[in-house]
């Protein structure tokens, strides 16, 4: 049988299962990779378990989210990650030293290995031909503890690129033209593989801009094959032994097809508030902007600073936009002061800030007030940015860089006249400058390490098993496309708290009702939890599993929606909260909040995978009657009918 690279990748690896669309399967993991924001819960959950050392090849904390130190906190939790990363065997990428998502490609990714990460956008190692995927903590500790991971098998979509990207278009124009196809539901339940003539365009860091967004599209992951391109890009890392050749075979299928014919995109833009609200440039041209800020995972590559240099290079942005600069990390930095990059960019009035994520999850570098932030970042959720009326819009470094110039949002083409400049054209280097002076390598003697806890970090407690019955609150009923940052907000307020649980609770759910908190731990103590009701894709975006585990803590029974974003599916589980699907979808509308919500037989039900009874105690008018489903796998079953995976694991380890 023709196998695609997705194929081949799975089945390498594969240990339980089918490779069926729909089926869960276990597969090997190689390689973990954990961020601060999410690796301090990893950690916790790695001492809960009570795990000797890791069994990846290779695992990796790196600190990028959590940059701030504007008390004792963020420091506490560095320290904190660096005991555990020695304590656990881990490879600890210290603070500064940049955004973990190209570091890891840059230094230890490899084509044909597999790996999973406590952040959504792990998905960028498959622009190395690797099958990487974002999940929850929970599953990256289980991981590392040697477990395999669990998904269900995603069918396939293949992308065929063909043609080339015109002058002023950039990687970023493909993947937004993705979702603007696609939105942010169309890519659920799939992988994206990437193929076609079209990919000799495409360097690897611009595969990596378009894998790195495909968490946007909700897929599983995105892959692309290991070619010369991938060959020539480990070279210029000095890896190149590390290079191995993946191509599909020639005739393989796709369970879904889609084309992009490169020569016919234009420079696009994701409006306010969703990464799917994608729009032609020049339907927006014109309208002022206050910031512009290029960097971040979704666009870490040299390439993409050298390219807003050369537009700024010998001219002044506008006095009216505040132009920050997020470098990704020390090594670009290297490279970029090397080339002239760094120099241009500060002659033009840019502002540089750490290498690591910074604005893009709200740390620092929030927008002003009801203006117009242009931004190379991934996702512009509603107040991700720090600003709560923020109007953050997402583009390639070309439209941000020439917006930055203008004032106003700007279509790049339009600059070639007004500027006499043609298209800058970016050669790559056949080495780069290395910098690995803050990688700090896993120890031999791990057992002798203590983990330094400072008063911020609290141990996790302990979570109660499932009850065969409930009748609870319904204290949200929310719509479509809720995303995790409403559920469990970013930012600097909140980041800080990643590794004390119930001071983060009480952010839980505060971007849609700020009364959620005092409500929920009401109805922990005197009806024992909660319900929340929610329409499609519920939890989208990122893989905190805070915006499970906070609920929990608050007392969650269950979720009741229409479909779920995977990440968020699995973490429920993971924390022993009930994932419940309207096999109705008009039964949504027979819930408001402050029903009460029986529900029956609730065990029994989940082991026979039979429908739950539910009823609805209306707060005005009759009881209604009726059914939910769930879709969950024997193993998820018993984990959820256990409280949740740790206490799995303590119990198996």
């Amino acid at each position: 049988m023709k196998k695609n690279v997705t194929q081949k990748l799975i089945e390498s690896h594969l240990i339980e299962g089918d490779m069926k669309p729909g089926e869960e399967i276990g597969i090997k993991i190689d390689q973990a990779l954990l961020q601060d924001a999410t690796g301090t819960l990893v950690q916790l959950e790695l001492e809960a378990m009570g795990l000797d050392r890791a069994k990846t090849e290779v695992a990796v904390q790196y600190v990028d989210h959590n940059l701030l130190q504007t008390d004792y906190k963020n420091a506490d939790d560095h320290q904190f990650l660096k005991s555990a990363a020695q304590r656990f065997g881990l490879w600890f990428s210290r603070p500064g030293n940049g955004v973990s998502h190209p570091l890891h490609m840059e230094r230890f990714g490899k084509p044909g290995k597999t790996m999973v990460g406590s952040d959504s956008h792990t998905c960028a190692a498959g622009s190395l031909g690797m099958l990487a995927i974002g999940t929850g903590g929970l599953d990256v500790a289980a991981a590392i503890a040697g477990q395999p991971y669990f998904v269900k098998m995603p069918k396939v979509m293949g992308v065929k690129l063909t043609g080339k990207l015109p002058d002023w278009v950039s990687a970023k124009d493909v993947i937004l033209e993705m979702l603007r196809r696609n939105d942010v539901k169309g890519g659920v339940g799939k992988i994206i593989e990437y193929y076609g003539d079209g990919l000799k365009e495409l360097s690897a860091m611009d595969r990596h801009v378009i894998a790195n967004m495909g968490a946007e599209l909700g897929a599983t992951t995105s892959v692309f094959p290991s070619d010369e391109e991938t060959k020539r890009f480990l070279k210029s890392q000095k890896r190149e032994d590390d290079w191995t050749e993946l191509l599909a075979d020639e005739g393989c299928e796709y369970d879904y097809h889609e084309e992009i014919i490169l020569d016919e995109l234009v420079p696009l833009i994701a409006l306010p508030t969703s990464p799917g609200n994608v729009v032609p440039v020049s339907e927006v041209a014109g309208k002022d902007i206050s910031q512009v800020v290029i960097g971040s995972s979704a666009n870490p590559g040299l390439r993409d600073f050298w390219m807003a240099s050369a537009i700024v290079k010998d001219k002044s942005v506008s006095p009216e936009v505040s132009f920050d600069i997020n470098p990704t990390s020390r090594q670009i930095m290297q490279n970029m002061i090397e080339n002239k990059t760094f120099g241009n960019l500060i002659k033009s009035g840019a502002r540089f800030h750490q290498s690591g994520c910074m604005g893009c999850i709200g740390m620092g570098q929030a927008p002003a007030s009801g203006t117009i932030s242009l931004r190379t970042m991934p996702r512009n959720f509603p107040d991700r940015s720090g600003t709560k009326d923020d109007k953050v819009h997402l583009c390639s470094p070309e439209t941000a860089a020439a917006s930055a110039l203008m004032g106003k949002i700007t279509d790049p083409r339009d600059i070639e006249k007004k500027f006499n400049m043609k298209y800058p054209k970016f050669e790559y280097p056949t080495y780069e400058i290395i910098n690995t002076d803050m990688l700090v390598a896993p120890i031999d003697d791990n057992q002798s390490v203590k983990l330094e806890k400072g008063p911020n970090i609290k141990t996790l407690p302990e979570i109660q098993e499932l009850k065969e019955s409930y009748q609870v609150p319904v204290l949200l009923k929310m719509g479509n496309n809720i995303s995790t940052d409403e559920i469990l907000k970013a930012g600097a307020e909140v980041l800080p708290f990643r590794s004390n649980l119930p001071e983060i609770s009480k952010y839980s759910f505060t971007v849609i009702d700020a009364t959620f908190y005092e409500r929920a731990m009401e109805a922990k103590a005197s009806r024992g939890g909660h319900v929340v009701v929610a329409g499609e894709n519920y939890a989208q975006g990122s893989s905190r599993e805070h915006a499970a585990l906070a609920p929990k803590y608050l007392g969650q029974i269950a979720v009741i929606a229409k479909s779920y974003a995977r990440i968020a599916w699995q973490n429920l589980v993971n924390f022993g909260i009930l994932p419940l699907e309207f096999i109705n979808e008009s039964d949504y509308d027979l819930i408001e909040r402050g029903d009460d919500i029986e529900l029956k037989d609730v065990i029994s039900s989940v082991k026979s995978k039979q429908p739950i009874d539910l009823v609805v105690h209306k707060s005005k008018g009759a009881n209604k009657t009726f059914k939910a489903k769930h879709t969950l796998s024997d193993r998820q079953i018993e984990i959820l009918i256990k409280g949740g995976i740790i206490n799995d694991f303590k119990e198996k380890l």
